[in-house]
């Protein structure tokens, strides 16, 4: 099999389509390097690895500059990657940009994550790259990645990473609760990505009214994804028990005065300063998960 003459053809063949069909290039050049970088196995496990190096050389003469050494050996792995693993890329709406940015993911599961992430939050390249320069994936609980790896169902508080990253600037270290709290709303769309999957905000300061007391969510989201409320305290000390029951207070408010029959019951996430694993060892509501900030 003459495997240079196949990668050339397959090459021209995508530059012409890339100038007829411009609304859809980028689908088809996954395709295409993905049989690329088949090739280039099968003729590297043939003719040795220093094959990647001639082709280059005759292509980058032959069709054009962009076909350099460095290029062609992605192409090897992405076909290399997803060959191997259950992530069929043509299986996905991923762009060649997205894919080049897994490719310095050195952990299976890990892509599958960002894969998840960028198809239902319509994730772009730029985005993706902060969040594996984040290390997202390895701020994940072990119960979340079980559930990654295993393919089992999510909950919405399930892909909330620790610690989550809050935008700060130059503000300091020790801040309070209403500080903490505009950095947030600061930068608002930043906060909601860290989060996960389908957070949409609803509002800070929330009133409620129990009894005769005013009390106040710090804010209130809701989650498009999971079909449900999902209620944030922020706290700038270490996580206590009486926090727990604070947040329990408001889910279940919500749940009674703002919930329809139609929706998931309400969650609760507690972002605080220092995490507790005792108070929630002991804490009987799977609904609420406590979570680390981490100022950058």
């Amino acid at each position: 099999m003459n495997y240079y003459n196949e990668i050339k053809a397959k090459i021209i063949k995508s530059e012409i389509y890339d100038k007829v069909k411009d609304y859809s290039k980028d689908r088809q050049k996954v395709t295409v390097y993905f049989e690329i970088g088949k090739l280039l196995s099968m003729a590297g496990k043939e003719y040795g690895k220093n094959i990647i190096k001639q082709y280059s050389e005759k292509l980058m003469i032959e069709v054009g500059t962009k076909y350099k050494v460095s290029n062609l050996y992605k192409m090897r792995k992405f076909y290399e990657i997803f060959s191997k693993e259950k992530l069929y890329p043509l299986g996905t709406k991923l762009s060649w940009s997205h894919y080049r940015e897994l490719l310095t993911v050195k952990d299976y599961n890990a892509i599958k994550y960002y894969i998840i992430i960028c198809e239902r939050n319509n994730i772009s390249r730029r985005e993706l790259h902060e969040r594996i320069k984040s290390h997202e994936y390895d701020r994940l609980s072990n119960e979340c990645k079980t559930k990654l790896i295993e393919s089992e169902e999510l909950k919405a508080n399930d892909l909330v990473p620790n610690p989550v990253i809050i935008k700060s600037g130059n503000v300091k270290k020790e801040i309070n609760e209403y500080a903490l709290k505009q950095l947030i709303l600061n930068n608002l769309d930043n906060f909601l990505a860290q989060l996960g999957i389908g957070f949409t905000y609803v509002g800070n300061e929330y009133k409620i009214k129990i009894g005769n007391t005013y009390n106040y969510i710090d804010l209130l989201l809701f989650n498009i994804e999971y079909n449900c409320y999902v209620v944030i305290e922020l706290k700038t000390t270490e996580l206590k028990k009486e926090h727990i029951g604070q947040i329990q207070v408001y889910m279940n408010y919500i749940n009674d005065n703002l919930r329809k029959i139609n929706k998931d019951k309400t969650i609760g996430i507690i972002i605080c300063k220092q995490d507790n694993k005792y108070v929630i060892k002991y804490c009987s509501d799977e609904r609420i998960i406590s979570r680390q900030y981490e100022l950058a």
